[in-house]
């Protein structure tokens, strides 16, 4: 199940109307013999690109997407990938080499320190992932292999870290999927608020396919384009 009957109307209401990839995104939740055509399945990287693309499913919400609860001026600072299946059971990878933190109040939520960014060796980068619970958060689907107090745990690049959810907090859900972005760190080594997009780096060249909702993206997603 991807979406129950009320979060399709949040999702026409006031999503799909703004969204670049919002026609297809409502055609996935709505109309499951027309997934496959939106699926990106990626194996292994893009060529010449440092990262994998963390989850199966379609790339519907992409950065600088300025769908609401985002809007222009505060636009999406990631990638929401929505999976094919039940809440639990779609697997989420690390997308590169680092090292992973699950502070204690993360129900969903884990974050990996890259010491070396790959494409500017010079600065250390984040990579974030969220919505891996079930809607109320009681249960997590991040993999036992990161408790709650997990801090600076190593991990290689297609590690499992847990598996898609529907766990927003206080937001409104829209479906099951994967948030995940690119981070910044502050002078002292620790990681900016992901939740503004200043804070973050556009995704594109870590996965070699474009990314950028203001760049007019290919959909599905797919690499060189």
């Amino acid at each position: 199940m991807l979406i129950g009957a009320g979060g399709f109307v949040f999702w026409y209401k006031v999503i799909g109307s703004y969204s670049p990839t919002g026609a297809q995104l409502t055609a996935y939740i709505l109309h499951s013999d027309q997934r496959a055509a939106l699926i990106t399945d990626m194996s292994a990287p893009c060529p010449n690109a440092p990262f994998l693309l963390p989850s199966r499913g379609f790339v519907g919400l992409l950065y600088a997407d300025p769908s609401r609860p985002y809007a222009p001026f505060t636009p999406h600072p990631g990638l929401d990938i929505f999976g094919d299946g039940d809440p639990g059971t779609v697997p989420i990878y690390a997308a590169y080499d680092g090292y992973l933190t699950r502070f204690d109040g993360w129900k969903g939520s884990v974050i990996i320190r890259i010491p070396h960014d790959p494409l500017n060796p010079t600065r250390q980068i984040w990579i974030y992932y969220a919505h891996m619970a079930n809607l109320s958060g009681d249960t997590s689907f991040i993999s036992a292999d990161f408790p709650p107090g997990t801090s600076e745990k190593p991990i290689t690049q297609g590690t499992l870290i847990g598996y898609q959810g529907v766990y927003a907090g206080s937001d409104p859900p829209i479906a099951m999927h994967v948030h995940f972005s690119v981070v910044l760190s502050n002078d002292d080594g620790s990681f900016r608020n992901e939740t503004h997009l200043w804070n973050t780096l556009d995704p594109s060249p870590y996965f070699g396919m474009t990314l950028d909702a203001r760049r007019s993206p290919t959909i599905p997603v797919a690499c060189g384009t």
